[in-house]
């Protein structure tokens, strides 16, 4: 199978990783029979310092005619990188804002797993963090609070701010059928998260994805109001398999889970739309503090290289190599300086993405 892979390195640590990705990719390639093409365009600082902006129309076009985007981490110090003295809407995260909408992508998933040997970093009583859990937040990304109007008026004397919630059966319909997917692919659990209680827009929400989960009767379907949904994350998340949310509720949730990891480092996501395209990246940022130092750790770009295969390309067993590789050079003791402690082994960047290739 042939697949063109458009790949935005980014700034920091990006360009290290990403290249560590791209090595694995290239192993599973070969392993399996498959080709990879990979066409590299410019986004966040490194695309200001050669064109003036944060993302060019050219580059668009380019991500637009692949089967799925590679992205590294974007951006740099923000007190010091002149990149920040520019308007907002020319900074290096503008660029991830146009892309996304540029390229339809209207669901977020950040999967958030502990793996045993990294227990002691999760931040929870130690019979929560020995049970393990191994999730993922599917977050409508387009619509909702942050996309409604918004307003700051002055009405009798002061200011009154107005921001306005809304979601359509359409919008709620194809982020909850994406979410079913992915739970069949999984554990076949799905635990949608509103307001229901409260919130008309959530009513909506309730009553769309009971609608949807009746074309998926293999997955048991748990409804749970925000509140209680960020107090079980913490009392007992090994509960939980697929977490469905709107947009506000997912980008607070996807962030509580991605802390009791205890390493934001290990973390993927993806962001996807209605067919199989995507765009893949770390949850964690750019670092540019320890970039050029070849110590960062890749597992997190591997890890979302892996979802390209599992979501974009179908590759479920490919993907299912790289994680088992994952966690294999982990059991032996392997680790970046993020995560290490010791008795481990320290390794560098590449040294730890030549150990998966060797363990895939």
């Amino acid at each position: 199978m042939e697949k063109n892979i458009t790949v935005i390195k980014g700034d920091g640590i990006g360009p290290e990783v990403v290249n560590e990705a791209i090595k694995v990719l290239d192993a599973v390639a070969k392993k399996y029979h498959h080709t990879f093409h990979y066409t590299d365009i410019l986004m966040g600082g490194c695309s200001i310092d050669a064109y003036g902006v944060p993302l060019t129309d050219e580059a668009i076009a380019t991500a637009q005619s692949g089967d799925a985007v590679l992205l590294g981490s974007i951006g740099g110090n923000t007190t010091t990188s002149p990149w920040y003295k520019l308007p907002p809407d020319h900074r290096p995260e503008a660029g991830l804002l146009k892309i996304r909408k540029a390229l339809g992508l209207f669901a977020n998933l950040r999967p958030a797993y502990l793996y045993p040997e990294l227990a002691e970093a999760c931040p929870l009583k130690e019979s929560t963090s020995a049970k393990g859990f191994d999730m993922v937040i599917v977050r409508e990304l387009t619509g909702g609070l942050y996309f409604g109007e918004h307003t700051t008026k002055e009405i009798n004397g002061e200011l009154v701010a107005h921001d306005n919630l809304v979601y359509s059966e359409s919008e709620i319909r194809r982020i909850a059928k994406r979410g079913f997917e992915i739970a069949m692919k999984r554990r076949k659990k799905v635990t949608s998260v509103d307001k229901a209680n409260v919130l008309d827009s959530s009513r909506l929400w309730r009553k769309v994805v009971s609608e949807v989960a009746q074309d998926y009767p293999e997955v048991e379907v748990e409804n749970m109001l925000v509140d209680n949904a960020a107090m079980q994350l913490v009392k007992d998340p090994a509960q939980f398999d697929v977490v469905l949310t709107e947009n506000m509720f997912g980008d607070i949730l996807s962030d509580e889970a991605s802390m009791v990891t205890g390493s934001i480092g290990m973390l993927a996501s993806a962001s996807l739309r209605a067919d199989s395209f995507g765009m893949y990246e770390p949850s964690g940022g750019s670092a540019p503090d320890i970039a050029g130092k070849n110590i960062a750790n890749p597992i997190a770009q591997i890890l979302s290289a892996a979802m390209m295969l599992r979501y974009s390309f179908n590759m479920d067993e490919e993907a299912d190599a790289i994680e088992a590789a994952i966690k294999q050079v982990i059991a032996e003791g392997y680790r970046t300086f993020d995560i290490y402690k010791e008795g481990n082994h320290k390794v560098s960047t590449s040294e730890m993405g030549d150990l998966i290739v060797n363990r895939l």
